[in-house]
């Protein structure tokens, strides 16, 4: 929260950013269309990144209204400046244009968020994900993710492993710094980090734990990768309160899994955890927590994508302050062994056990 703790604007400051944020849907699609265009890549390739309209338009096969109206949002926005008659790209024209990260945000935004977050008010209060409609008829996102069509997973996939898979090296150390024998993958998803897990280690056996849909692909790539011996399906909805984890594992593993799910639910998941375990049994969750990061830009990113779990994918789950997740581990009845934050692009590790 030490972003977040003084207003410092003067009032004709706040005005003019209360504009920007009214405005701020248009000047996103503009800077979209900007990229997806080539505007912005044909602006940074012409001679010191400077070109006309009309000299962009014959370059992209956009006519000269089409990039002049872009642009000149594009100076609102801070994508281009104005000198000596002609357009010039900015530094932050080029990470929109350019950068892995910021390419995964916008397409995740666009793909999956931006229909649906004009149900926003109504997900609020109903506390249902009333924006889901727009991408298919189900209770949750993740009943549907293997059905989304094959631009949305990408965009869906590729935000959700931009973050996770620069945290591998980092936590593949951590889980088998010990002897790991067995490993249960809790929300495998498509199973990749089972896979990291199985290309680390020989000998271990993981069970992923997911819904029905979400294991058909995670298997699928497990045959793929020749890892079908040494590892084990388990269908389980972990919605359902009654339904048990898999007995008796050296390492129970979720990562950027419980946050899709409300606090209550969570408590829930964590004692069935414990109630599987055995006394030497490690618990690890993989968290990304606002008022655990080092850069407000990053704050700022997890605290709107949790709207999006409030809108899209479940109605009642988002990243939590770490203030609010951690007393739900010790009122499941378990220990925090041991944190360690700012893994990869902002992780938190929670090591946990009984």
């Amino acid at each position: 929260m030490k972003f977040y703790r003084e207003d410092t604007r003067t009032a004709l400051s706040a005005k003019e950013e209360a504009q920007r944020l009214a405005f701020a849907p248009i000047a996103f699609q503009a800077s979209k269309s900007l990229r997806d265009l080539g505007i912005l890549a044909a602006l940074g390739n012409a001679p010191d990144s400077a070109a006309s309209a009309k000299e962009l338009a014959q370059r992209c096969g956009v006519t000269e209204y089409g990039v002049a109206v872009l642009l000149d949002m594009g100076l609102s926005a801070g994508l281009v400046i104005w000198q000596n008659d002609k357009y010039q790209l900015t530094k932050l024209g080029q990470f929109v244009d350019f950068d892995p990260m910021t390419i995964a945000n916008m397409d995740f935004v666009a793909d999956i968020c931006y229909q649906g977050m004009g149900e926003l008010t109504e997900a609020i209060k109903h506390t249902k994900p009333a924006g889901l409609k727009h991408l298919g008829e189900w209770d949750t996102l993740y009943q549907g993710l293997s059905q989304l069509n094959q631009r949305e997973k990408d965009s869906w996939f590729g935000f959700d492993h931009y973050y996770s898979d620069r945290s591998f090296p980092t936590l593949l150390t951590e889980v088998f710094a010990q002897d790991t024998a067995t490993l249960c993958d809790i929300g495998a998803n498509t199973g990749k980090w089972t896979k990291q897990c199985c290309q680390h280690n020989n000998d271990v056996h993981v069970t992923m734990v997911d819904l029905p849909q979400q294991l058909a692909v995670a298997n699928e790539n497990m045959a793929q990768a020749g890892f079908t011996e040494r590892v084990t399906p388990f269908t389980c909805d972990l919605l359902a309160p009654k339904n048990p984890l898999p007995a008796g594992q050296d390492v129970y593993w979720m990562s950027q899994f419980l946050d899709c799910f409300s606090k209550e639910e969570i408590v829930s998941i964590l004692v069935r955890v414990k109630e599987a375990m055995k006394p030497q049994s490690r618990i690890f969750i993989l968290e990304l927590f606002p008022d655990c990061q080092d850069y407000e830009s990053a704050s700022y990113s997890l605290n709107a994508t949790s709207l999006y779990f409030t809108a899209i994918a479940n109605g009642n789950s988002r990243f939590y302050m770490s203030h609010e997740f951690l007393p739900l581990i010790e009122l499941a009845g378990l220990s925090i062994v041991k944190q360690t934050h700012n893994i990869g692009l902002g992780h938190s590790l929670i090591e946990c056990g009984l």
